[in-house]
């Protein structure tokens, strides 16, 4: 029985190396995006027992997909970023053609206010004002028209105007909403090519894990735990937490009670709940929820939001990962956040230190 399960584990180590070559030139494994985890504890209670062959084989098939579903993760906020943008480009393309309507409107009420100035003369036989003043005999009549032609030439003149401006504003407005509806179509295009991606890593990963027997995906699970502890211990051991002790703002506090109520939902690429959500879609519901809005991607949040040093940090802050800022959890105090992890994940609670830290970042700063 041992050697069936050794034997379905060298098909997945298989399966790894084979997606590594097709995926990436190279050396397998050797483009793994993650940060190493940190080294573990000095103390010799935290001493890994000496690894097996077996467990050997599948730190190959963890770190492939750890791989996978950082790319996932990556693909997901350029998906959430895109999808965005286009919310924001679909929103502006409304209001300019709302816009667009309003002065034509405005243009066809000028043509004609023109033309009916302009049956008004032709009734008058054709004749300009000032000439049929001098025909008539009475002064006073005279002086009384001439005012008013003069207002009338002021109105015509005010009319054209109007009508040159209220053109060039139309053509204005004509291109700008083409220049928005180029780029939604290229925000679009992008989403795609995300979307795509995305399925592609997921479909790897989960085509990898079912390649492995119960008892070998049980192994890879605790592995995935030790990985993480191992390293969450690094980070207290370092002494950081008995210097973090910031007190949760009112918003704070809000935005945790939020984030904390989702925990046991699963994890869903590009969704902001209720039912699920991604990473980002948790932390930008939850400050939400508190009433401070913030970016809807990890990388904008980074990007966007104040920055504390982690020494400064207080439940509610976000603690963004990776060096490329691919993923996003809350710091809930005590050492913890909670966040949405990857794929075939729920929402849950994990050591702060459990991932390569990249900063700090407040939504709601003093």
């Amino acid at each position: 029985m041992e050697r069936g399960r050794h034997t379905v584990l060298a098909a997945a180590v298989t399966v790894v190396c084979a997606i590594t070559l097709l995926s990436a030139p190279g050396t397998a494994f050797a483009g793994v995006l993650s940060d190493p985890a940190p080294a573990p504890s000095a103390s010799p209670s935290a001493t890994p027992p000496p690894a097996t062959p077996v467990d050997k084989d599948l730190e190959k098939v963890r770190a492939r997909l750890d791989k996978l579903y950082h790319e996932a993760a990556v693909a997901t906020e350029a998906y959430n970023a895109a999808e965005e943008k286009a919310r924001k480009q679909s929103a502006e393309i409304a209001e300019l053609n709302r816009d667009i309507a309003e002065k034509q409107r405005r243009l066809d009420e000028l043509k004609e206010r023109a033309g009916a100035a302009a049956r008004a003369q032709y009734r008058l036989g054709g004749l300009p004002p000032e000439a049929q003043l001098l025909l008539g005999g009475d002064p006073q009549l005279f002086l009384d028209g001439a005012g008013r032609i003069l207002q009338g030439e002021r109105a015509t003149k005010a009319l054209i105007d109007e009508t040159v401006r209220t053109r060039q504003d139309l053509k204005q407005a004509a291109r700008d909403a083409s220049a928005q509806l180029r780029k939604l179509e290229a925000n679009r295009k992008a989403k795609a090519a995300a979307k795509k991606r995305i399925e592609q890593r997921i479909k790897e990963a989960e085509r990898l894990e079912a390649s492995l027997e119960k008892r070998q995906r049980e192994r890879l699970a605790q592995l995935e735990r030790q990985a993480a502890e191992r390293a969450q211990a690094a980070w207290l051991g370092t002494g950081v937490l008995k210097e973090i002790d910031g007190k949760a703002s009112p918003a704070g506090r809000k935005a945790v009670a939020f984030a904390t109520a989702q925990i046991g939902k699963p994890y869903e690429w590009g969704a902001e709940g209720p039912g699920s959500y991604d990473c980002s879609g948790l932390t930008s519901q939850a400050w939400a929820a508190a009433g401070h809005p913030v970016p809807r991607t990890s990388q904008e949040q980074w990007r966007r939001l104040t920055r504390v040093d982690i020494k400064e940090m207080r439940p509610g802050d976000l603690i963004i990962y990776h060096h490329d800022a691919s993923h996003v959890g809350m710091y809930v105090g005590d050492g913890m956040i909670v966040h949405a992890p990857r794929p075939g994940r729920t929402v849950t609670l994990a050591g702060a230190g459990s991932m390569p830290i990249l900063g700090v970042v407040r939504p709601d700063p003093d």
